[in-house]
């Protein structure tokens, strides 16, 4: 991989997540960072992170009222990096059962469900991520210099369930086995917190920005 320059990172303001941790650790890896909710901020950047935390119904309410669905498709479309955080990860699928059936971006096709079984709900705290076998080389990038099973924080009562299981990156215990990453193309999602996740997340911050410099030579 390329070495790390500083490029201009879009940081998603539709209202929800924790805007300033993420920008601050993004920061922390040498990335100009802008947080914006205007589609031209977004278009502009090298590459998008799309984090939150909260209720996927008011995440998809926000996006529509800010007029972001369409800045989003294209930005993927564009074949720019692209990084989903938690329920930024979530709202990428076709829908999801919280609050019942709602409509999500269909970018990629899946659902969301909740945890069920004798689980406490929500999954909050570190746990294991572990790789799958055939990783993609662009999942790979995102994971390098990252040890197979390592921890990372999660915060979460929902979790994505993609139709084409080989779009699996990692993948975490909890009650049984859940995806905690998809790759697809210029997509990474997790569902854990890079930002929350200390030496090891930032490693994952890193790599996006690796990502996204070799995107551009």
């Amino acid at each position: 991989m390329s070495p790390s320059k500083s490029p201009l990172i879009a940081v998603v303001d539709y209202g929800l997540g924790n805007l300033r941790s993420v920008s601050k650790a993004l920061e922390l890896t040498g990335a100009e960072v802008i947080v914006s909710s205007k589609p031209k901020d977004l278009l502009s950047a090298s590459g998008v992170v799309f984090p939150g935390v909260g209720a996927f119904y008011r995440g998809m309410e926000n996006l529509r009222e800010r007029k972001l669905n369409s800045a989003l498709f294209k930005i993927i479309k564009e074949g720019k990096p692209f990084l989903g955080i938690c329920l930024g990860l979530q709202l990428l699928f076709t829908f999801s059962w919280e609050h019942g059936d709602t409509k999500g971006l269909d970018i990629i096709e899946g659902r969301v469900k909740r945890f069920e079984g004798n689980v406490k709900v929500p999954h909050m705290g570190w746990n294991q991520v572990k790789q799958t076998q055939d990783s993609s080389p662009k999942t790979k990038d995102l994971f390098q210099g990252i040890p197979d099973n390592s921890y990372f924080y999660f915060v979460h009562s929902y979790f994505v369930v993609p139709k084409d299981k080989s779009l699996i990156a990692a993948t975490t215990e909890y009650g049984g086995e859940f995806t905690s990453c998809v790759c697809k193309e210029n997509i990474f999602g997790v569902q854990f917190h890079p930002e929350k996740s200390g030496p090891l997340g930032l490693q994952i911050l890193k790599n996006f920005i690796d990502i996204i410099n070799d995107s551009q030579t």
